[in-house]
């Protein structure tokens, strides 16, 4: 079973993203940072907050889907707010998505938020509402479950320091896996979590078993040349030890975000 775990950055680089994710065909793909805009038929948009502005692609929810056709698509709202048109508003939802091939059943699921709630009237203020996704699906190859669960944690303006509503978010996080998990289940929680390798949150995930590939296997960035700050940690792919690991990569190239895709195979 092939997982990839990626932050999509709205689709910006769209004309590379869709086409890997077709080619690569991950049988589960967990994916954040989507845009989902269905009263709009336009393929870009634009987002504003203050002096942050960066092109959207407008149903990048809808682009995903139908690259992996062979895939039960869920998107996963944590926002309602509006992207622009010229000088025109559009509501847009904002939030992350899975995808998982036909072909291996999901037994179970769990949709919830790790920081505040639902935001109805625009995406509201920072940090803003973060949410998880758990599905429990049945592999059959293995004649097995396997737990799978990302998120997409919150931004805080000061930098990716612990805080008090990261601990908290951790400690959400780790109730929404013991939500959909059963005894023994071979566990992958994931995502960009938005914190350093020595966050308080690998110290509550720890108490599920839990050990993150990417530092333990010596990589250090997780970022592309798309992003241009310092602090090249961003995205964890955590495994209990149920988990047969047949390989692990964090993927230079090619550049489908300001992130770069974890694959993992078990």
């Amino acid at each position: 079973m092939k997982i990839m775990c990626l932050n999509g950055w709205g689709g910006k680089l769209q004309e590379h993203l869709i086409p890997y994710v077709h080619d690569t065909s991950p049988d589960v793909l967990c994916l954040q940072e989507v845009v989902h805009t269905p009263t709009s038929h336009k393929d870009w948009l634009t987002y504003r907050d203050g002096d942050h502005i960066l092109p959207q692609r407008a149903n990048f929810f809808r682009d995903v889907s139908e690259a992996l056709p062979d895939h039960v698509a869920a998107f996963c709202p944590t926002a309602q707010g509006v992207l622009w048109d010229g000088d025109q508003q559009i509501p847009s939802q904002w939030g992350l998505a899975t995808f998982t091939r036909k072909s291996v059943p999901i037994i179970g699921q769990v949709q919830g938020f790790v920081h505040k709630s639902f935001e109805t009237n625009g995406y509201g203020e920072h940090p803003r509402s973060r949410s998880a996704h758990a599905i429990r699906v049945f592999d059959f190859e293995k004649d097995r479950p396997v737990s799978i669960v990302h998120m997409h944690g919150l931004r805080d303006l000061n930098g990716k320091m612990d805080t008090p509503e990261r601990v908290a978010q951790a400690h959400r996080l780790s109730a929404l896996v013991q939500g959909v998990m059963e005894e023994n289940d071979p566990l992958v929680v994931c995502g960009d979590f938005n914190v350093e390798p020595d966050s308080e949150t690998f110290d509550v995930l720890k108490k599920l078993g839990l050990t993150d590939l990417v530092t333990s296997r010596g990589f250090t960035d997780t970022r592309t040349s798309h992003y241009k700050k310092s602090g090249r940690f961003a995205d964890y792919m955590l495994v209990n030890t149920s988990v047969e690991v047949v390989s692990f990569q964090v993927v230079e190239q090619p550049e489908v975000s300001d992130h770069r895709p974890l694959i993992l195979e078990i």
